[in-house]
């Protein structure tokens, strides 16, 4: 009897790939590896083998694990290094504004990469397939080429921000960036324009022949760490060698009878389930989809999980993270009394200015045996360095460290900065139901708990519950996208709430999920960005 599987990711080429994989015999780890290797040829700004990223494994009776492969500050790092250079903060709290900006672009904004070794890791535990086979399709994509398509476009002709650095300025901060992706005059390639990268074909055939041991012990390391010193990056030959997945269990929480799991800190999974227990204690449904009252409720608890974060959530090895408290239900009890009381959360930003451009990516993959994966992955800010004749973009994950000392998101040598990323898993008794993820900066959680609440408080299949118009608040304003009618917001304004329209008709975390009902899975590909939810039967 034929089996249904499924890939669901921002990327048509890459769900293309995972696709292949499971027709190969590959089950889900396999398909995953496969999609995120293509995504960081075809999507070269959201995401890289240099970059980091957090994925959820279940397999039906064998695993049900957490593969979190963050991205480190070196250990040449310091916590005082930047504190002089401090001049803001972006007002969603995605990252600080520095003098100079070395914490945005070049070579000292690089962490130590991360991706591949966490794939590495995934496939070595989990993947039935041979290594070289799921590297197979990134190779071709960049051997062979693909076309910017309209979602890579518009990312990359995000303007400059509150002094940050433009997506423009990373694409041609390097000779071979600017060659691979921009026209002669500096601007980016547009949308339909065929690229190739051999660089980068030529660094995955590698790794698909040696293993990716060769790209944190072997010649492509060495190659990678002298470029970076003498360019006088952070990032050492001793950082590559010494860096490690960390395998966890899954962050557990419930909402509305299900179990929700999700991702440790430093990820943004407490965030999630923070919301979760606070919006439990209302009946969403009958305070209507999208009205004001919904968005105001929904928002009171954004900005107290937000506030959280900001103060308490950081890498557990470096910071005491008070998990117990912050979900525990009766603590969300008393916080949806002060919203049903009117009371309005505080968010405290250092000089707020614009918001960031949103990167990163996501992919859930569900094969036909029921083993589930949602693994979301990015290249922070990106770093715009790419080492000569290899192909792809470091990651800029120092952007997004607190430059003040003695805070939760510090920086610290081997210390992990916050991410908002939250690749779950909602169980609906011992049944997978939902596998969902996003990318989107700090708003990933925001667009991810909004899909959670779109199906399970609302009925919507998985397609409508990523494409209904969202909102978010992770500071002190409501941001909202375009397809909010005025006449909803301007009842938040008259309540004496900032609301800030976002110009875009599908914005605020693009959601990318899996459901299963009645057997049957969904596909939701947000609309928002190019992505396809691909089925095959097996």
């Amino acid at each position: 009897m034929a089996k249904q599987a499924m890939v669901c990711c921002a990327q048509p080429e890459a769900a293309e790939s995972g696709i292949e994989i499971l027709r190969q015999g590959g089950n889900a780890v396999d398909a995953a590896v496969a999609t995120a290797l293509a995504q960081t040829v075809v999507d070269p700004l959201m995401c890289g083998i240099a970059g980091f990223g957090t994925a959820a494994v279940y397999l039906p009776g064998r695993a049900h694990e957490y593969f979190d492969f963050h991205s480190p500050a070196p250990r040449a790092a310091r916590a005082d290094m930047w504190e002089h250079l401090l001049e803001g903060e972006a007002r969603d709290g995605f990252g600080f504004v520095l003098r100079g900006r070395v914490n945005d672009i070049g070579p000292q904004s690089i962490g130590v990469p991360a991706t591949l070794r966490g794939l590495q890791r995934m496939h070595e535990a989990h993947g039935s397939l041979p290594w070289a086979a799921v590297v197979e399709p990134a190779i071709r994509w960049a051997a062979d080429g693909f076309f910017v398509r309209p979602g890579m476009y518009t990312f990359w002709m995000d303007e400059a921000a509150m002094g940050r650095v433009s997506n423009r300025e990373r694409l041609w901060h390097s000779a071979e960036g600017k060659a691979l992706y921009c026209r002669p005059d500096g601007s980016p390639k547009p949308t339909g324009t065929p690229l190739a990268n051999p660089g980068m074909a030529r660094v995955l055939e590698q790794i698909a022949a040696d293993g990716a041991d060769c790209f944190y012990t072997g010649a492509l390391a060495e190659r990678m760490a002298a470029d970076l010193q003498a360019q006088g990056a952070l990032v050492s030959l001793d950082d590559l060698a010494g860096y490690e997945v960390q395998r966890l269990a899954p962050l557990e929480g419930s909402y509305r009878g299900r179990r929700v799991t999700t991702n440790q800190p430093p990820g943004g999974g407490a965030m999630l389930l923070q919301m979760l227990n606070v919006l439990e204690q209302f009946d969403l449904g009958a305070l209507g989809h999208n009205t004001p009252e919904y968005i105001r409720t929904v928002c009171e608890a954004m900005k107290l999980a937000t506030a959280d974060k900001d103060r308490f959530i950081g890498d557990p090895r470096f910071v005491d993270v008070p998990l117990g408290e912050l979900l525990s239900k009766d603590r969300a009890r008393a916080a949806a009394e002060r919203i049903r009381a009117g009371h309005k959360a505080s968010v405290a930003r250092v000089n707020p200015g614009a918001v960031v451009p949103r990167d990163t990516t996501h992919l859930s993959v569900v094969d036909g045996d029921g083993n589930c994966v949602s693994l979301t992955h990015s290249l922070a800010m990106p770093s715009g360095v790419v080492t000569p004749g290899m192909g792809f973009f470091y990651n800029g994950c120092m952007g997004v460290f607190d430059p003040r000392p003695g805070r939760a998101g510090s920086i610290a040598p081997g210390k992990s900065r916050f991410t908002s990323s939250v690749p779950s898993i909602v169980f609906n008794g011992e049944v997978p139901e939902i596998v969902l993820g996003a990318p989107g900066g700090t708003q990933i959680a925001m667009g991810v708990l909004q899909a959670i609440v779109n199906v399970l408080d609302f009925g919507m299949d998985m397609q409508q519950a990523v494409s209904a118009p969202r909102f978010s608040s992770t500071s002190n304003a409501i941001d909202v996208c375009n397809r909010i009618p005025r006449y909803t917001t301007r009842v938040l304004e008259e309540q004496g709430y900032e609301v800030l329209r976002n110009p875009y008709n599908y914005t605020i975390g693009w959601v990318h999920g899996i459901r299963i009902a009645g057997g049957q899975l969904q596909g939701g590909a947000d609309p928002g960005r190019d992505g396809v939810a691909l089925e095959t039967m097996l």
